[in-house]
């Protein structure tokens, strides 16, 4: 079951600097500053045990419909580029977007089973690891404008390795096991 199983997710990929990360100000030392930021971009994307997916910038305000239009367009072909045949299982979070009428009816009428995805959770889905080396290998190539970003991000998923993305799979259980352990805290995933 878990090499059928296709993971996704959404996150912000900011310009200048990580997200979680906070720059320290020494004596002596000048760190180049944007005044207003560098922007950032949404992208989703998807991965499985054999490899990564498509990736999608996510242009606006992502609702229902936009959400629909990013599976249309690209879950059907991740699923066929990493050989998961028909019968694969989909994991999304609980987005309201994710989880509307609308959306569960398109997964039905494709014949997608949807993994069941509890609320409020931390740490279970193992792209959490692949978005934070990401959004680490894209500062370091230090796009200039949104339009690098984009780039760069969609470059530097694709050089995720299979056996990476096989790893963070095959340790899925250990996962699951550690989060019940702290009965939904954080844990070391």
């Amino acid at each position: 079951m878990r090499n059928k199983i296709l993971l996704s997710d959404k996150t912000k990929i900011e310009n200048f600097g990580l997200n979680d990360k906070r720059h320290v100000w020494r004596k002596h030392v000048t760190i180049p500053t944007v005044k207003h930021g560098g922007g950032s971009i949404m992208v989703w994307a998807c991965f499985s045990s054999a490899g990564t997916g498509k990736m999608v910038k996510i242009d606006g305000k992502m609702d229902g419909a936009k959400y629909r239009t990013i599976l249309e367009e690209n879950l059907m072909e991740s699923a066929k580029d990493l050989r998961l045949g028909r019968r694969f299982v989909f994991q999304q979070d609980n987005d309201p977007k994710h989880k509307a009428k609308s959306t569960m009816e398109w997964f039905k009428n494709k014949h997608i089973q949807v993994l069941e995805w509890p609320s409020q959770s931390p740490d279970l889905n193992p792209i959490e690891n692949l978005w934070k080396e990401l959004k680490t290998a894209v500062h370091k190539c230090s796009p200039s404008n949104l339009t690098e970003l984009e780039l760069f991000c969609k470059e530097e998923w694709e050089k995720n390795s299979v056996s990476r993305c096989a790893k963070l799979i095959e340790t899925y259980p250990k996962r699951l096991t550690a989060v019940i352990a702290a009965k939904g805290g954080a844990t070391k995933y």
